[in-house]
């Protein structure tokens, strides 16, 4: 480890961790022959099943023995994952092909299938949450959620784990080597989210009253389902029936849930883009460890999901990173990114740093976690190194002092820099210090990669009096600081 003082009297120390994108990280996909050029065309699928019907029984079983020398051992379920493929394509067969033998099924599979490398071109935007059990000697154990960013520029979210002594030395394990997707299954969804996201597209009249107000706060698919079948056949005395239905239909589609295996590690766990709001990517997934007034843990992280054009805030739920929900998020202050949860309610009502204007850090609060109606600017760009915008990185740590929240900044020759505000417990909209210069920034060495001159986090954790901070190297590797949290508020400015 390193230590190297900041421009103040916080001294940064560096753990030498180095995670860099693992391209041999592959997951099996779908892949079908057409589908993936650009323009119009129909997909190559009903020639592609000819020509494997087509071959010798000779041919197939020397094909599926190359196949498996070659891919066997980089999956822990190759044949499982090649019947599901062939399974998807065995409705364009007649009854007689139908009836293959089982390496011809597999090589069926095979040709509708691909590696992807969810790591191929960058690793980058951590974000990092203790994660029970902890050790009685003070060591703790945690998880970083990663972005892994692959062909296309798709965004997905892995994981790592790692562990921190008592003195603040931190490892980051390595990753197991058997990554996985995990398929959909439909979630209940939330009443009150279908209003807020209906008023956003200017759409929470008469019709959304009709198909809503006959639900429960929490529905399913199911119920959901009959609520569009009555509106469909009122269709006659209503006006926009079937931009209503499209509008809520769209929003259904953002809530599902995966769960994985209780035999995968939690570092071999992706998740992978599943809604239409989020087919180009899951990215910058803010996680926080949440203290209910009870007393229950929960892990939520908040995270931007992008169709190749749009951008909308989504929210992830877990207790055991196996098994995970997925629902949009609602509201002016849920706009845009960079929406950060706090990890507990402050006068009983949940809180979340906001960007929602693209450039100036706020506040909002909700009663539901759901809905962010409105938020409060408490910072705008003043010091040079934040002059085209400003945002957080990551959920606000709680002290004795007051909320800790780390923040970046981005300066003249688009260049990221972090910094730091200190919030009242009570009203985190009060602002009580500032740090005046940076406490993190390019090194000379961590300056070019995917995206030149970033620095950005994400989400860090605090060990007794040390934060860990994971951060995102020029959007192409991630490092791992550590610093004294009393010395860091210290250095602030009052307000």
């Amino acid at each position: 480890m390193t230590t190297s003082p900041t421009v103040g009297t916080v001294h940064v120390t560096e753990t030498g961790i180095d995670l860099q994108p693992d391209h041999s990280r592959v997951v099996l996909r779908l892949f079908v022959a057409g589908r993936e050029d650009v323009g119009p065309g129909d997909s190559r699928a009903s020639v592609v099943i000819q020509r494997v019907l087509d071959l010798h029984e000779h041919q197939v079983d020397a094909e599926i023995a190359d196949i498996d020398g070659r891919f066997l051992a980089r999956h822990r379920n190759l044949h499982d994952v090649l019947r599901e493929h062939s399974d998807l394509v065995i409705p364009r067969i007649d009854d007689a092909a139908a009836n293959m033998s089982a390496a011809r099924r597999l090589l069926l599979g095979a040709s509708f299938t691909h590696e992807y490398s969810i790591e191929g071109a960058a690793l980058c935007n951590p974000s990092a949450v203790l994660y029970p059990p902890s050790d009685p000697s003070g060591a703790a154990q945690f998880v970083v959620s990663v972005r892994g960013v692959g062909e296309g520029h798709r965004s997905s979210i892995g994981f790592r784990t790692g562990s921190v002594t008592a003195d603040g030395t931190v490892t980051i394990d390595a990753a197991a080597p058997f990554p996985v997707i995990a398929l959909p299954e439909p979630a209940r969804h939330r009443r009150a989210v279908f209003h807020a996201k209906l008023d956003e597209y200017d759409d929470d009249r008469e019709n959304a009253a009709f198909v809503l107000d006959a639900l429960p706060d929490r529905f399913d698919d199911a119920q959901l389902a009959e609520r569009f079948a009555a509106l469909a056949a009122d269709v006659a005395t209503r006006r926009n029936t079937a931009e209503t239905l499209a509008n809520m239909q769209q929003v259904a589609s953002s809530s599902y849930q995966v769960e994985f295996p209780e035999s995968t590690g939690i570092s071999e766990r992706v998740l992978w883009p599943h809604s239409p709001a989020e087919r180009h990517g899951m990215e910058d997934a803010r996680f926080v460890r949440f203290v209910h007034d009870t007393g229950e843990v929960d892990y939520y992280a908040t995270y931007t999901a992008f169709d190749g054009v749009n951008i909308a805030q989504h929210l992830l739920e877990t207790r055991d990173f196996c098994s995970f929900e997925v629902s949009p998020l609602a509201g002016a202050a849920a706009v845009g990114k960079g929406l950060a949860l706090f990890p507990r309610k402050v006068h009983g009502r949940y809180v979340a740093l906001s960007r929602s204007d693209r450039e100036s850090n706020a506040i909002a609060y909700s009663d539901d976690m759901r809905c962010w109606p409105t938020a409060e600017q408490i910072q705008t760009p003043t010091q040079p190194w934040e002059l085209l915008q400003l945002g957080n990185c990551g959920s606000p740590i709680e002290t004795d002092a007051g909320w800790l929240a780390i923040t970046h900044g981005v300066g003249p020759m688009r260049t990221y820099a972090l910094g730091v505000l200190l919030l009242d417990l009570d009203e985190p909209e009060h602002v009580l210090a500032t740090a005046t210069t940076p406490i993190l920034r390019p090194r000379s060495d961590h300056r070019d990669g995917y995206v030149p001159n970033v620095v950005y986090s994400c989400g860090g954790f605090a060990h007794g009096d040390t934060l860990v901070l994971p951060y995102g190297v020029a959007d192409q590797s991630i490092a791992v600081v550590t610093m004294s949290i009393s010395e860091l508020i210290g250095s602030l400015t009052p307000l």
